[in-house]
């Protein structure tokens, strides 16, 4: 191969990585930014992972030092970056109902990336929609007394979650314990992880009222931030929000925080679906470890 020849596949191949450069940033700004904040020792290595899922996935991958990190955490950040990525191109740019194809595409991904049973319909009922925009709800009331002041177990919740309040009313199912000393860690786990979905706008909901009462309560679901990979398991712990505030559901402070699901104006969208988890074995919370 003359130079003259290599040169000019060079700058051919200079000119398509600076347009894959400068249509991912246009198009996956706010995960490459979070990547970036999070992660900047992967943040080359991560581009790159992008860069093949983009259409050159027989392009060789270029190998960078990940000074400080551990093995674990790469594997995790790779995973994620697969998963923003193959969600980026499945999910439409602005935030609505999903088509059924879109909807089963986005199950496809979540339930082998997580190794979850989902589902948007379950035990024949289903919300009003799967893809949404979750806004910060307040801290609800575990028992009667519940207060700021006896809420945290530790100065480090307390210092992270105070100012979020707690909500003026009780929850959707009222309290999560009887007393405080009654409250068992699965009870605290469920007002810490919870969500509030919009029940009220299942098809039949107000026909079949007690079903749907019964069926709704604590159901867990998985919550997902397709822009940065993260995932948790929550349940439903309250009803809401309301149409007329322009969100679909709301995640406990603790919710958002992981998530990082909040901008300005304390909002922004997520996948949620119901888990099938008939024997109680999955544990709520953040998800640490992506399935292989």
């Amino acid at each position: 191969m003359t130079k003259s020849h290599y040169q000019h596949l060079r700058d051919r191949w200079r000119a398509r990585h600076q347009d894959l450069q400068r249509t991912l940033w246009n198009k996956h700004k706010e995960s490459l930014d979070w990547l970036s904040n999070n992660y900047r020792q992967l943040v080359a290595g991560s581009l790159g992972g992008l860069m093949l899922l983009t259409g050159h996935a027989s392009t060789p991958t270029l190998n960078f030092p990940q000074a400080g990190a551990s093995e674990s955490a790469e594997k995790i950040i790779d995973k994620r970056v697969f998963l923003i990525s193959d969600l980026a191109k499945i999910l439409p740019t602005q935030v609505r109902t999903l088509t059924a194809d879109e909807e089963q595409k986005a199950l496809d991904i979540l339930s082998r990336t997580f190794n979850l049973k989902l589902a948007a319909e379950l035990e024949g009922k289903r919300l009003n929609r799967s893809y949404g925009l979750i806004g910060a709800e307040q801290h609800l009331a575990r028992y009667p007394g519940d207060t700021l002041s006896t809420h945290f177990d530790q100065e480090e919740e307390r210092e992270s979650y105070w100012q979020s309040g707690m909500a003026p009313g009780l929850g959707a199912w009222r309290y999560f314990a009887n007393s405080r000393d009654s409250l068992t860690q699965l009870d605290a786990d469920r007002e810490k992880y919870y969500i509030a979905v919009q029940t009220f706008l299942s098809k039949d909901f107000n026909n079949r009222f007690a079903e749907y009462r019964d069926f709704y309560k604590y159901r867990k679901m998985l919550v997902v931030n397709p822009n940065n990979g993260k995932a948790i398991v929550v349940d439903i712990g309250d009803a809401g929000p309301g149409e007329s505030t322009g969100k679909h559901l709301g995640g406990s402070p603790e919710v958002m925080h992981y998530l990082e699901r909040f901008d300005g104006r304390q909002r922004g969208p997520v996948l949620y679906f119901f888990i099938d988890d008939p024997d109680d074995k999955i544990k709520l919370g953040p998800i640490s470890e992506l399935s292989s």
